[in-house]
C-alpha cells in the first residue's frame, strides 16, 4: 500500500520531520505560492503550515483526500475552520508551544520599560553618552498587575515574584484558592489599575474584552505606571493609549501586538510607534527557536494520530479518534453548552458534573466531558483551548470535574446537562439535546427552568420577577434599536415568581442598550451570550 502523503508547505525544523517518522511520504511546496500549492494539495492527506499558507475554501476544495490541516503555532487566522469542518478535515495547532516564550517576552518588555533599554541603546549607538537621561526604576517591591491568570499569566507571576515584586491579578474565572497557590492576590480590575506600577494583560480577544483597557482605566492608573500587551491586539484601546502616553497619564507602554498588523500607516497604532515612551516588537511572542520546534513536533505528533485514526487532543474543530457516530454529533452541542454555562456563571466555577442522560449511556462518551471543558474555557482564557489542555485548565483553577451517565431521559432520547458549583455558593445547570433527523442543537434547560430553542450565535438570557408588561418593555427597546428578536422562550415555575426569558437575536446588542434594558426590567440575571464556532 502507498504511504499517506504529508505536504510540508513551509519551512519547519528537522525535528518536525523526525517526529513524523518513516510512515509517510513527505512532499514539500512553497505554501505562499498559490499556483504551486493548489496542485500539490490534490493528493495530500495532511498539510503542515505556519502563517504564510492560506488554507481557505479554495485550498480545501483542491484537496479531496485531505484529512488534517496542522498549523505549527497557536493562531489559526489563515485557516478556514468552518469550511474544513464541513469538509470533514481536522484542524490542529500547537496551543502550548509558545507559552514560555510569550511569558519571557513579557518580562523583557517590563525590564525594557523599567530601565529604558531600547532608548539608551539607540542613543549610545548614535554616538551620544547620556547616562543621566536614562535613569530607570527598580522592579524590587513594586506592584505588578496581571489581567488574566491563565498559564501565561501564572508563568509571569512566578518569574516576577523572583524580583520580589508584589503580584495582584484580575481574572473573574479564577478562584481565590488557585490564586493563593500562585502567591497572587485577586483584586477587582479597578483596584488593579489603581495599585499597579506595571500592568500586563493576558486575556482572550472577545467582544467583552476588546478595548477593555481604555480611557477610564488609564485615568485610574498612576502617572508612573507602565502597560504591556503581548497577548492580543485590540485589548488596549490604542487611541486612548496614545492620549494617556502623550498627556502624562501613564509613563509608558510595551506592545508586541496591534489591532491591525502590521500597523496601518493611517491607523491609531502607527502613531504609537513614534513615541519615545513606547517599546514595540513585531508580534514576537512565539518567535523563538524553542517555540517553533515545540510547535512543529507537536503538530507532527497530531498528524500521526489523525492519520492513524486515533483521538487527537489538539484538534480545534473535531475530536478525532475512535468515537461512535452516535456520539459525535453531541460534541459541538456540548461545546456550546460549555460556552453558555461560562457566560451565565456569576462567579468562578469550583466543580462541574457533565451529566449524560438517555440512550448515549450505552456508548463511550468520555469525549463529551472534554468537549464540555473545551467550550467552558473557549472564551475565558487567552490561549487556544483544545481537548488536551482543557482538563489542565480546569485542574489549574482547582475545578473538580466528573462524568455521570445514566439512561434517565423521559422527555428526549438524550439530554446532556452541565451542572456546576460556583465559588459564591450558588449552583448553575445548563441542558441541551439534539432533535429531529437534522440533529438540531437545542437548549432545553437553565437551572430549574424548562425551555426549548435552537442554539444560535447570539442569545440574551434574562431572569426577573414575573409581572405583566415585561416582554413589551424589552421588545420595544430592542425594536427601537434595530435589534431583531428571531426567537424567544419564556419559562416560569410559579405564577408571580421568577421568569426566565431566552432570546435569539440576529446581532450582538451594544452594552449601553443591555444596561438600559436590564435596569428597565429590574433583572436579577441578565447575560448576552455569543457562541464561538469551533
Amino acid at each position: 500500500m502507498s504511504k499517506p502523503v504529508v505536504l510540508i508547505a513551509e519551512e519547519l525544523s528537522p525535528a518536525t520531520i523526525d517526529a513524523l517518522g518513516p510512515d509517510f511520504e513527505i512532499r514539500s511546496v512553497d505554501g505562499a505560492d498559490r499556483s504551486a500549492l493548489l496542485p500539490a494539495l490534490a493528493e495530500a492527506n495532511a498539510v503542515l503550515i505556519r502563517s504564510a499558507t492560506k488554507m481557505d475554501a479554495e485550498a480545501i476544495a483542491a484537496a479531496p483526500a485531505l484529512k488534517v490541516i496542522a498549523r505549527a503555532g497557536v493562531g489559526l487566522d489563515n485557516v478556514d475552520i468552518k469550511t474544513a469542518t464541513t469538509a470533514g478535515v481536522m484542524v490542529v495547532n500547537a496551543p502550548t508551544s509558545n507559552i514560555i516564550s510569550a511569558a519571557e517576552l513579557t518580562i523583557g518588555h517590563i525590564l525594557s520599560l523599567a530601565r529604558r533599554i531600547p532608548a539608551a541603546h539607540a542613543s549610545l549607538a548614535a554616538g551620544a553618552w547620556k547616562r543621566s537621561s536614562f535613569t530607570g526604576t527598580e522592579l524590587f517591591e513594586k506592584t505588578v498587575g496581571i489581567i488574566g491568570l491563565g498559564r501565561i499569566g501564572a508563568l509571569i507571576a512566578a518569574r516576577l515574584q523572583a524580583f520580589d515584586m508584589r503580584v495582584v491579578a484580575y481574572d473573574p474565572y479564577v478562584t481565590s484558592a488557585r490564586a493563593q497557590q500562585l502567591g497572587v492576590q485577586l483584586v477587582s480590575l479597578d483596584d488593579l489599575v489603581e495599585q499597579s506600577d506595571f500592568i500586563t494583560i493576558h486575556m482572550p480577544k472577545t467582544p467583552e474584552t476588546t478595548g477593555m483597557i481604555g480611557a477610564e482605566a488609564f485615568a485610574r492608573m498612576k502617572p508612573t505606571a507602565y502597560v504591556v500587551n503581548v497577548a492580543r491586539g485590540g485589548l488596549i484601546d490604542e487611541e486612548a493609549l496614545y492620549t494617556a502616553l502623550t498627556t502624562g497619564e501613564i509613563a509608558g507602554a510595551g506592545l508586541d501586538v496591534f489591532s491591525s498588523e502590521p500597523p496601518a500607516q493611517d491607523g491609531p497604532a502607527r502613531r504609537l510607534l513614534d513615541l519615545p515612551n513606547v517599546v514595540v516588537t513585531p508580534h514576537l511572542g512565539a518567535s523563538t527557536d524553542e517555540a517553533q520546534e515545540k510547535a512543529g513536533v507537536s503538530v507532527a505528533r497530531s498528524v500521526r494520530l489523525a492519520l492513524g485514526g486515533e483521538l487527537v487532543p489538539d484538534a480545534v474543530n473535531v475530536a478525532g479518534g475512535v468515537i461512535d457516530p452516535y456520539v459525535r454529533p453531541g460534541i459541538p452541542l456540548v461545546e456550546k453548552l460549555g460556552q453558555i454555562f461560562a457566560a451565565l456563571a456569576r462567579s468562578p466555577l469550583t466543580s462541574l458534573d457533565v451529566e449524560v442522560h438517555g440512550e448515549l449511556n450505552q456508548y463511550d462518551v468520555k469525549v463529551l466531558k472534554l468537549a464540555a471543558l473545551k467550550g467552558l474555557f473557549t472564551n475565558i482564557v487567552s490561549e487556544t483551548v483544545s481537548y488536551v489542555n482543557a482538563p489542565l485548565l480546569a485542574d489549574q483553577r482547582g475545578v473538580e470535574v466528573r462524568l455521570l451517565v445514566d439512561d434517565d431521559s423521559p422527555e428526549y432520547r438524550n439530554v446532556i446537562t452541565l451542572r456546576g458549583a460556583l465559588s459564591d455558593g450558588s449552583q448553575l445547570a445548563v441542558s441541551g439535546t439534539l432533535t429531529g433527523t437534522k440533529q438540531i442543537e437545542k437548549l432545553v434547560g437553565i437551572n430549574d427552568y424548562a425551555v426549548e430553542l435552537p442554539i444560535e450565535k447570539n442569545h440574551i438570557v434574562m431572569l426577573y420577577a414575573d409581572r405583566p408588561g415585561i416582554v413589551a418593555v424589552y421588545g420595544q427597546k430592542f425594536g427601537e434599536a434595530g435589534i431583531n428578536i428571531a426567537g424567544m422562550q419564556i419559562a416560569r415555575n410559579t405564577a408571580g415568581g421568577q421568569a426566565l426569558s431566552v432570546l435569539t437575536v440576529d446581532s450582538p446588542v451594544p452594552d449601553e442598550l443591555l444596561d438600559e434594558v436590564r435596569s428597565a426590567i429590574q433583572a436579577d440575571l441578565f447575560r448576552q451570550i455569543e457562541i464561538t464556532e469551533s
